[in-house]
């Protein structure tokens, strides 16, 4: 016998500890959408679908409350921002729009950070062509460090994407070579901002000359 007819829903599931009614009768709906006789289900099966039902219970109402937190943060500071502006024509946060807010005892902050989705184009292509002719030439006189950083930036990943921290990483390199001077040129012509995401994140500390310690919301980080 299976579920399908019956409409069920994993919240539905939830809701009733996993257990149906049927006709009188209490059923579990197992992993293929198969009725299961309560009788015939395994104690330590029964455990385990009572314990995590129980823990998804309270993520699912901690992940909504989250989602409402972020959501009044948001609308809370930009509330605060067109205020400012309004009233004293002071705008906060630069050109990505990054800004920080603190308390008057200099003890809380903030902060908000808008990261960038960076692309690159075919020019990089032509970077990759130019380094190549430098290492060749410096051949022996080249340091293998610069080889293994040039090495490990265009190597792809599983994803079939380029490495972007060891892209940049060329970029700080301070070699006078008209070539590579062109290629890291190449490269900065290359970067394409695709999109971008905002982040806010809070700090507390216990005086102002003490060290910033982050509040923690992400579960993987907490303690």
């Amino acid at each position: 016998m299976t579920a399908a007819a019956l409409e069920t829903t994993p919240e539905a599931n939830a809701a009733n500890d996993g257990v149906q009614d049927i006709g009188g009768k209490q059923y579990m709906v197992d992993a293929k959408g198969n009725l299961v006789p309560l009788e015939l289900v395994k104690p330590q099966d029964k455990l385990e679908d009572e314990t995590v039902r129980k823990i998804m219970k309270f993520a699912s109402e901690l992940s909504a409350q989250i989602a409402r937190f972020k959501g009044h943060t948001f609308t809370d500071l930009g509330e605060f921002d067109a205020l400012l502006e309004q009233e004293y024509g002071e705008q906060r946060g630069g050109k990505k729009g990054n800004r920080t807010y603190m308390s008057f005892d200099g003890c809380q902050k903030v902060t908000v950070q808008v990261a960038d989705y960076i692309d690159f184009g075919p020019q990089l292509q032509t970077a990759k062509t130019l380094i190549d002719e430098c290492l060749i030439e410096w051949a022996a006189d080249s340091r293998p460090e610069i080889r293994a950083i040039v090495t490990r930036a265009f190597n792809t990943d599983k994803e079939g994407q380029i490495n972007r921290s060891e892209i940049f990483m060329l970029l700080r390199l301070e070699i006078e070579d008209q070539r590579w001077q062109r290629a890291m040129g190449a490269i900065r012509d290359a970067m394409r901002v695709t999109g971008s995401k905002t982040y806010v994140r809070f700090y507390q500390r216990k005086a102002p000359d003490a060290e910033w310690q982050s509040v923690t919301i992400d579960l993987a980080k907490a303690a």
